[in-house]
């Protein structure tokens, strides 16, 4: 077992595609339930300003994020499906699309209804990022109605896409989720790959295995 690099390669994700991905995931998730909770607080409840500001100002940390992974990616080499369906292979580029697209329109769409009354938004109090169209109260109200069903779009997507991880680990044996730990290790497959490379695939008799273990005991003749 071994500890992966900063940069991909064509077997593993680097440190950083790593960093990106399961703070990104952690923290979208952490939004979607704290959105949930936001909407059953009363006026006088200590959360009921904390809340939003909380939840605006990580979605626009979010946005520069997803912007440097997008960056990063396309700098990056990807490793290679482990799965041969094509099938498969399909579903699972359409789920990573689908979860990017969401995030995008997630970002997006609360980036409106944060700006609805023509006010920026705060990021913790440390930088603002100006509204860019005007107060408009019913683009607030449609971009409110589409956040909440892509929110729900995306935690189911985000399920799913657990749930094939997870398979893939525990059904199928590979590495797909390995591959994006911070520890690498030997699985059955590379296992079964080396030794496919060192032994000989035909039986061999046994003095044929003793000069192949050990050539150089071989005698000369």
């Amino acid at each position: 077992m071994n500890y992966r690099s900063l940069i991909n390669t064509t077997a593993y994700y680097g440190w950083v595609s790593i960093g990106l991905h399961w703070s990104m995931a952690l923290a979208l998730i952490g939004l979607y339930f704290l959105g949930d909770y936001m909407v059953t607080l009363d006026y006088y409840d200590t959360w009921y300003h904390k809340a939003p500001a909380l939840h605006k100002s990580t979605g626009m940390v979010l946005g520069l994020v997803l912007v440097s992974r997008i960056f990063w990616n396309a700098m990056q080499p990807k490793p290679a499906p482990l799965e041969t369906n094509f099938w498969l292979v399909l579903a699972g580029k359409t789920v990573h699309f689908s979860l990017y697209l969401l995030t995008l329109l997630l970002l997006v769409s609360g980036y409106l209804i944060s700006t609805a009354r023509g006010q920026g938004i705060s990021v913790f109090g440390l930088l603002e990022f100006p509204a860019l169209l005007g107060d408009n109260a019913e683009r607030g109200e449609l971009a409110g109605t589409v956040h909440a069903t892509l929110a729900t779009v995306f935690i189911i997507t985000v399920a799913l896409h657990s749930l094939a991880a997870l398979i893939h680990h525990y059904i199928f044996k590979d590495r797909t989720l390995s591959r994006m730990l911070w520890v690498k290790s030997a699985s059955p497959d590379q296992n079964s790959h080396e030794n496919s490379s060192t032994l000989p695939k035909k039986p061999l008799n046994k003095h044929t295995m003793t000069l192949y273990q050990y050539p150089s005991k071989r005698r000369k003749r």
